[in-house]
Order: C-alpha cells, then structure tokens, then sequence
C-alpha cells in the first residue's frame, strides 16, 4: 500500500445560477489527518466533496494534491489520483460475495476469472490492513459494520489514499463505529491514508479527528485543532448568530395510583412485504409522561414495528393497549385515544406534497369543528388562521402557508407535521427518527418540542438510530434487536458501552 497523500481546496466557489453554493473555500488536509468537516445541512459540504471527486466542476478554484494543483474531470480521474469516497448509504452487491465485491471494484475484470489466483491475491492484501471480513460471505448476510469496513477495504484495495467519509457511523452500533473510526486512525497515524469525515457527532470528533474545518451557508467560517476547539464554538460556528429556543427542562411526574399505561404492546408480530416475519413475540410498554427510547441499527424489526403500529402494515399476531384499552390502528381509535405522530420522512409519510402548508396542518382535524362547519363543509377562513397560528408558535419557515409543502426544507416540513401533531391533547406520540437528515438548530428545536410534549404528560415512544439522540431524551431505553426486544432499562442505570452490545445481538 502506498503511502497517504495530501488534498487542499483553494478558492473552490461553486454558483449554480443565482445560487451560491460555495464561496471562497480552501481547507487543507496534510497527508495523515484524520480531518473532520462539520456543517448544518445547505452549509455546502456535499457540494464542496463532489468538486473534489469530480461529480462537479467548480465555478472557481482547483485542487491541490500533495500541493501541486491536479485537474480532476470525473470520478474516475479522482480514483486514478488516489482519492475515494464512502458514502452514506452502501454501494455494494448483496448477492455477491465480499471477495467478489472486492473483485468487481476494479472495474476491468476477466471473463473468466481465476479465483484461485485472486483469493492469493485478496488474502495478501487484507494482510496489509487492520480490517477483516468473511471474504466467502454473500454481502447480504453481512452485519451493518461488516458492510462498513468493506466498503473501506474496497477503497483501499483500488489504492485510494485519500479516503472521504459521508457520515460513516449513521447505520452503525456504537462498538462498530468506534472500532472502524478507531482503525483508520491508526491508519493515519502510521501514514498510510488520509481522511476527511463529514459528520455531525461532536464526540466522534473530538474522540478521533485531528483537525477540523466548519463550513456556514457555502463559506469556511473555522477551522482548527481537535482539542482546542471546544465543542460550543464548533456549535456557535455552524449555526453562527441563530439563537435557538432555550432547552426545556426535564420536570419530574410523581407516580400516580392506579394509573393506566399510555401505551402497552403483548407479544406482537409482524411480516416484511414479502412474508418474512421482522417482529417476533415485542412487548414494551411506556407509562405517561415517559420518553421510551427504542435504540437499535436499522433493519432489526424496527420499522415493520412501528408500521403495524400505526396500521400501515398488517398484525400477524399480538395485542395492543392504549390506556388499558384495545387498540386497533384506525381513525377512529388515533382520534379517541388521542395517538399523534412523527414518522420517518414525514413529506413521503405524513404529508401530502403539493398541498399548502396550511391544507397539511389541517390533515387531522378538517372533519372535525371548528374547521367543519354545517354539514361538514370546509370553513377555510379558519384553517388558515389556525395554520398561521401553527406557523408562528412552532417557527415554520415558509413563505406562506398556501406554499405547497414540498417548497419547504427537511427541518421546516418536520416542525410543520409536529405542529399538526402536537396542536391538540397529546396522550402518546410517536416520533421515528424524528431529526434524521436535519441541521443542528432544526434537530435541537424538534427534540425540545418532543421533550415539552413529556414534560405536559404525554408518553412519547421514540425510535431512533441515533443513540445520543436517545440519551439526551429519553427516561428509559428499550434495544431492538432481530425483531424483539433485548434489553430495557432506565437511562440512569446503563451506559453506551451495554446499550452498545445489546444492539450487536451480545
């Protein structure tokens, strides 16, 4: 394996007509940094890493690798220069092998090939590396970190030196994560690779990063060293003079006698769309005035869960109870026992795209007075007031509430749902990945408004893949993992480490 190699930016602007989308951009990565790019979403980073990879020519400015300046036309002339990218979501083949995946990665393979000759090969090669995978294994049976670590064996396999990560650790446990970041590392420590994560994990940063550089609205507004960067300026540097709605409070409920569980789930099981089942023998329960945190990495059951919730999917078997009550997912049973929601991509799940902001808040409540009048006709007059209320209480951005939704950003259109979803009594919300994609002063205003919501005494059940997000919000984790529940326990009495391992199936 060669050695790692140096990549800086000068200049890079990037203007799509009247748009901005970089400005003035030069940051430095020296060979060997484990550097980290931070930056609210819009901030530019996706736009400054495809410049470098040659996804996009930039408007101005060049590239300079190991400081001579490098013309970099597409992808491929980055991979020849040594310069490889992890994206977000995997790219691999699930029905190949790793070996095979390794293989094909090289873009010019044999008709035939000598896979005798080839396994030597890739077996010499993981020698040079700290990372192992079951090279023998369809990639579809892989775990989550499996998958991760082979995605960065594939880079370094083609010889890419300078390797660019796009949120590595956002389908990862804990363990995983640290265990990967912590191996490229070292990695760059001994001079073999260079690294620049994007990320929005302050404790990875400051646990693995080198350097860092922050990026605001297409423009490098800091940048430094890991350790003497505190984490509130990198927070005051990504949201500049924004000032967010002070953090609510925890309030303590006392215990109240007799009271009924807000939401109790016995023994459910659900199927995936093609009759395998995903949800096998769950129960959980969350009392009132509780943040329930369901922890785990995707694909363990999670969201055939919350879809046979929520009546999008089918119960094959098991009983749910709201209130001490039978449950069923309808209309009918959401309005009564007062059930409100945050899905996961709540433009695609909760929203109807081309209708006005205001006609989405009304989804609700429009059968219903006041927004009903006689005969239950439509009273718009009054869904707008409503809407404009909404609008101005929970800080949705818009133009106007007759703006089609879909004009909205991610962040926007997430506090616009929970505002439908919260402007009436709230007995149990549940809220999925509720800040997943958000920047950082639209996550920290979605999850005060969640936890404003437990605090008035509604039981919230969370599920989420992000565990800070779980730590910082919930009274009580619950693990997921292969379709049941493997661990509960109060978020005073288990750590990250345990949650951690429960996640990985140990």
């Amino acid at each position: 394996m060669s050695g790692a190699i140096g990549l800086a930016t000068v200049g890079m602007t990037k203007i799509f007509g009247d748009f901005t989308a970089l400005e003035d951009v030069s940051i430095d990565v020296r060979a060997g940094d484990f550097h980290a790019l931070l930056g609210e979403n819009g901030a530019g980073k996706s736009t400054l890493v495809k410049c470098m990879m040659g996804f996009q020519p930039p408007t101005r400015g060049q590239v300079l690798l190991d400081g001579k300046p490098v013309s970099i036309a597409d992808p491929r002339a980055a991979r020849d220069l040594g310069i490889g990218m992890v994206y977000q979501h995997f790219t691999l083949v699930p029905s190949f092998t790793a070996a095979e995946n390794l293989v094909a990665a090289r873009g010019h393979v044999p008709a035939v090939v000598d896979w005798a000759k080839e396994r030597k090969s890739l077996d010499a090669f993981l020698e040079t590396t700290p990372f192992r995978v079951p090279l023998d294994r369809p990639v579809r049976e892989l775990a989550a970190g499996e998958k991760q670590k082979l995605e960065i064996l594939k880079l370094l396999y083609l010889d890419q030196r300078f390797l660019i990560l796009d949120e590595p650790t956002s389908v990862l446990t804990p363990g995983e994560a640290d265990e990967i970041l912590g191996l490229l590392r070292g990695m760059t420590d001994a001079g073999l690779v260079s690294v620049l994560m994007i990320t929005h994990k302050f404790r990875e940063v400051n646990a693995f990063a080198r350097n860092l550089s922050v990026l605001r609205r297409g423009r490098l507004v800091g940048a430094g060293a890991v350790g003497k960067v505190t984490t509130a300026e990198m927070t005051q540097m990504m949201v500049g003079d924004a000032v967010p709605r002070p953090r609510a409070a925890r309030v303590a409920h006392a215990p109240v006698a007799d009271a009924k569980r807000a939401l109790e789930v016995v023994a459910l099981y659900a199927s995936d769309d093609a009759g395998t089942p995903r949800v096998r023998e769950l129960d959980l329960h969350v009392e009132p005035g509780e943040i329930l945190g369901i922890a785990g990495v995707s694909g363990n059951g999670q969201s055939e869960f919350i879809e046979a919730l929520t009546g999008q999917r089918p119960i094959d078997d098991g009983r749910v109870f709201v209130a001490g009550q039978a449950f069923s997912p309808t209309r009918g049973d959401f309005a009564r026992f007062k059930v409100f929601g945050l899905p996961e991509e709540p433009l695609r799940n909760a929203a109807v795209p081309r209708m006005s902001v205001a006609e989405n808040m009304a989804l609700r409540s429009f059968d219903r007075a006041p927004i009903a009048g006689v005969f239950g006709w439509l009273k718009p007059a009054t869904m707008r007031a409503r809407a404009r209320d909404l609008v101005a209480r929970y800080r949705v951005k818009t133009t106007s509430i007759d703006a089609a939704i879909e004009t909205l950003s991610g962040g926007n259109v997430q506090r616009a749902i929970l505002a439908r979803e919260l402007s009436e009594a709230v007995d149990l919300l549940i809220v999925v990945n509720p800040c997943f994609g958000l920047d950082f002063s639209s996550a920290a205003e979605i999850r005060n408004q969640i936890l404003e919501a437990r605090n008035k005494g509604t039981a919230v059940l969370l599920v989420s893949e992000d565990l800070d997000e779980i730590l910082e919000l919930a009274d009580r984790v619950a693990v997921m993992s292969q379709g049941h529940i493997a661990m509960t326990a109060p978020i005073g009495e288990t750590d990250r480490n345990a949650i951690g391992r429960a996640m990985a199936g140990h």
